[in-house]
C-alpha cells in the first residue's frame, strides 16, 4: 500500500477546532498532517505515517466506576483493563460508550487527542509509549495527526506513567 501525500496547511485548519486552540494555549508549534482517507485505526494511522505500529497512540476512554479516565497506549498493545482497574483502584473498569467519549474530549472515537479534551480527566499513559523518539497521536479528526516526543506528550496530557498493557503469553 501506498502511502498518501499528506495535505499541506497549517495547523489552525488541519486540527480539530478544540484541539488547534489547546495547540495555541500551550503554544505548541507542531506539525499536523492530514489524510484523505481516515485514519481511525492505529494500523491505518500507522501506515499512512510510515511508522511503526507502536509509535501510534491511542488515546482510549474507559469508565471506572462510572467516572471517564483516558489510557494512553501504543499501536501495538491492548489495554489491560484488570491492570487500570487496580491502578485506579476501581471496581470496575470498561470502555466507555461513543457518547460518553464525546462528551468527555469533545471528539469522537477515531480522532480523540491525548490531551485538549472538554474535561480534565485522569489519564493513565502506558510506560510503553516512551520507547520510541517520538510518536504520533490523533488531532482531533480520524483524518489527522501530529508528531511529538512522548515524553512531552505525557506530560501535556496530565498523564501517570504505568504498566497497563496486556501481557502476551
Amino acid at each position: 500500500m501506498s502511502t498518501p501525500d499528506p495535505t499541506p496547511a497549517t495547523t489552525s485548519t488541519l486540527a480539530h477546532p478544540l484541539f488547534a486552540d489547546a495547540l495555541r494555549e500551550l503554544g505548541l508549534d507542531v506539525e499536523v498532517r492530514r489524510f484523505p482517507e481516515a485514519t481511525r485505526t492505529a494500523a491505518e494511522a500507522a501506515d499512512a505515517v510510515g511508522c511503526e505500529l507502536s509509535q501510534i497512540v491511542k488515546s482510549l476512554i474507559f469508565e471506572a466506576d462510572g467516572v471517564p479516565v483516558l489510557v494512553l497506549m501504543d499501536g501495538s498493545s491492548r489495554v489491560d483493563v484488570e491492570l487500570v482497574r487496580a491502578e485506579l483502584g476501581a471496581g470496575k473498569v470498561e470502555r466507555a460508550r461513543a457518547a460518553l467519549v464525546r462528551e468527555t474530549t469533545g471528539y469522537a472515537i477515531g480522532g480523540v487527542p491525548p490531551f485538549g479534551h472538554r474535561t480534565k480527566t485522569r489519564v493513565l499513559a502506558d510506560r510503553g509509549l516512551l520507547g520510541h523518539p517520538a510518536v504520533w497521536a490523533a488531532a482531533g479528526t480520524p483524518h489527522t495527526v501530529f508528531r511529538l516526543d512522548p515524553a512531552t506528550l505525557v506530560e501535556l496530557a496530565g498523564g501517570s506513567l504505568v504498566d497497563v498493557r496486556e501481557r502476551t503469553a
